[in-house]
């Protein structure tokens, strides 16, 4: 394989062909997308299912169709987003034509997360491409068997010269950074954020970081409690809680707090009737590392434990659990959940 230097130049020199620049070549390559989308449903399921333990409706509901609505979207308004937008002239430009016409970066870096290893990999690839860019994609190495499918799969639905994929781990990621893109997209952690706006600003390169943060809730003693507990427990369920937007604390007072707890209690009772580590319908940990986490923000909180706290070390597996009581000084409130707590 290609040293990433050559890589990087080799896309350089595909994006100064002019290419990516044109409505048809865009529009080829979101077809390609939406293509590969819809002939690989089976094998998209049961690459998520093997990494997240994802059962197929939340694989199909959050990942393909969340994907394939937003690219169609993009497909139905790419030749009017693509126009010369007009501005407002003042007395300096009156006798001037003034308009903004948009243009592609170049070479733009996408760096996927792991817990919606295609919707978050995927969306930013087709925008990418929509706005007439090259793209380098390095998928999370946490869904390894996601990642993997991608890299198969891309080369066959896209522009081979403008589309590469980069398998690996933290030593191929860090390489990567060390390269000069036009453009770095990244999804993850915080930490990790840092890392890629330090290896950016080396070169004042544009980014775009979305990155995890804590979720509060509100809720009042005018709340439908029933309805908070359904949404409450449904965000935290799905996908094993390992979504950035998933409710991640509540702030409510005592005699709320008590009344919440029971509806929770009820709620889960409706959507697992039966032990929730035997449903198809409920997801994993992503891997040990991970589950281990979740295992010590469990057991240093034992006293806390209104729910749950039921782990399995074998299956990654983490009953939902709910803490009470906590404060803002308490170690979970010091960082992004991200667990089904």
């Amino acid at each position: 394989m290609a040293s990433f230097t050559e890589l990087v130049n080799g896309m350089k020199t595909a994006f100064r062909s002019g290419k990516t620049k044109s409505y048809e070549w865009r529009r080829q390559q979101l077809e390609g997308v939406l293509k590969l989308m819809d002939e690989n449903r089976e094998e998209i399921t049961d690459a998520l299912k093997k990494d997240l333990h994802k059962p197929k409706l939340e694989a199909v509901v959050f990942e393909i169709d969340f994907c394939r609505n937003d690219l169609i979207e993009t497909m139905n308004n790419l030749k009017e987003w693509m126009k010369p937008e007009k501005v407002k002239k003042s007395l300096m430009n009156l006798m001037d034509t003034a308009y903004i016409k948009k243009e592609p970066y170049g070479v733009a870096l996408v760096i996927g997360a792991w817990n919606y290893p295609i919707q978050l990999t995927i969306m930013p690839l087709f925008g990418a491409l929509a706005a007439g860019n090259c793209v380098l994609l390095k998928p999370s190495e946490v869904s390894w068997n996601t990642a993997q499918l991608l890299e198969k799969l891309i080369p066959k639905y896209l522009d081979n010269d403008c589309v590469k994929v980069v398998n690996g781990g933290v030593a191929e990621t860090t390489a990567l950074l060390k390269e000069r893109y036009d453009y770095v997209f990244y999804t993850g952690n915080t930490f990790v954020g840092k890392i890629v706006m330090k290896a950016a600003s080396e070169y004042l390169t544009p980014v775009t970081l979305e990155l995890g943060g804590k979720s509060p809730v509100y809720v009042d003693k005018n709340c439908d409690l029933k309805a908070v507990a359904n949404r409450l427990m449904w965000g935290k369920t799905c996908n094993a809680g390992q979504t950035c937007i998933a409710p991640d604390y509540v702030m409510c007072t005592k005699d709320v707090q008590e009344q919440l707890i029971q509806s929770m209690k009820t709620t889960l009772g409706e959507f697992f009737p039966d032990d929730p580590s035997k449903s198809e319908s409920y997801g994993r940990m992503v891997n040990s590392r991970h589950f281990q986490r979740v295992k010590k923000m469990i057991d240093s909180n034992q006293d806390s434990i209104a729910i749950g706290g039921d782990t399995n070390e074998k299956d990654n597996y983490i009953s939902p659990t709910i803490l009470k009581d906590i404060k803002f000084t308490d170690a979970a409130m010091n960082e992004e959940v991200f667990k089904r707590i």
